[in-house]
């Protein structure tokens, strides 16, 4: 496992957007991210919508969403 990046709520969304997940609302400082599965239900994230999250929140984002989690590490 590679270091993860140090990326703000907003690099999180994209990157999350650009494997099927939507930012549905956004109340304040939080962005809900979701996406289908294919059984039908889905996948809700809270993203924070800050310069620079923390190495837990961004770990935490990678189990909620099930995005491979290389996509968030420093190559």
């Amino acid at each position: 496992m590679g270091k993860l990046l140090r990326l703000s709520g907003r690099d999180v969304r994209r990157i999350l957007e650009r494997h099927g997940f939507a930012c549905v609302r956004q109340k304040g400082s939080h962005m809900v991210m979701q996406a289908r599965k294919p059984d039908g239900g889905t996948i809700t994230v809270p993203v924070p919508d800050h310069d620079e999250l923390k190495t837990g929140t961004l770990h935490g984002i990678i189990e909620q969403s099930r995005v491979d989690r290389a996509l968030f590490e420093a190559e």
